[in-house]
């Protein structure tokens, strides 16, 4: 289950509203999501062992590797043309300001039950938390593999302390395989933390308006460091389209 240092009640869509974020544990997540999602996740999971490395990072980091897709959502969940993924210097002051073209998500996934199941789930919660919901939503789905070295701790973030330049953001933990840290660090409009906690088990997530929160994740790191260490989430953002 999910740890940290206190205990969050069960999810409550209104909490997302009132404190900006909102912690899903795996449980209450799985039945949150169709039954399709859960029983295809093996497989969904299995798509993180062919991620492409990421070659946009300015630390000269070779600790990440992820794929990118983006979806117009609406009525219906209607996958984009590839293209890239752009943020300004204003959010990410390491890799901001170029575009950045990153292997695309694989049709099937993008196209399964659990990905799907994920974005619906989410689209509910944003769109009745949001002052514009007939708009519709721009979303960008990203699948990321922090690995980790006796040598080399993994960064999940960076860019350390930051927004991500959208309107909602989702984060659900995929695996975490032979790894200690990794602690989202939650911090209000003025930066200060009011909350921190650890996704630990598949499907644990977290919830955010990032208009009203900065997040980071503190540095994972191998507990044996003789076998393979990492950290796999997915990421899906909605800003109005």
């Amino acid at each position: 289950m999910l740890s940290q240092t206190d205990a969050p009640p069960a999810f409550d869509p209104t909490s997302l509203r009132r404190d900006g974020f909102a912690i899903v544990e795996a449980a209450e997540m799985c039945a949150l999501l169709p039954a399709a999602a859960a029983e295809d996740f093996a497989g969904f999971a299995g798509s993180w062992e062919r991620l492409g490395d990421d070659r946009f990072m300015a630390d000269g980091g070779r600790y990440r590797r992820r794929r990118h897709a983006v979806f117009a959502v609406g009525r219906d969940v209607v996958r984009k043309p590839h293209q890239p993924h752009y943020q300004s210097r204003d959010y990410n002051i390491l890799n901001g300001g170029i575009e950045r073209w990153f292997e695309p998500v694989e049709p099937d996934i993008a196209a399964g039950p659990t990905l799907r199941g994920v974005i619906g789930f989410a689209d509910g919660v944003f769109t009745a938390s949001s002052s514009r919901p007939e708009t519709g939503w721009h979303v960008e789905v990203h699948q990321f593999r922090i690995e980790a070295a006796a040598d080399m701790a993994g960064l999940p973030t960076p860019e350390g302390l930051h927004r991500d330049g959208v309107d909602w953001v989702l984060v659900m933990l995929v695996a975490r395989h032979n790894v200690e840290e990794g602690v989202t660090k939650i911090h209000g409009p003025d930066r200060r933390e009011i909350g921190s906690f650890c996704l630990v088990e598949p499907f644990d997530a977290v919830l955010i308006d990032d208009h009203r929160i900065y997040h980071a994740v503190t540095p994972i790191v191998p507990i044996d460091p003789e076998r393979p260490a990492y950290r796999d989430v997915l990421v899906v953002t909605f800003r109005a389209a």
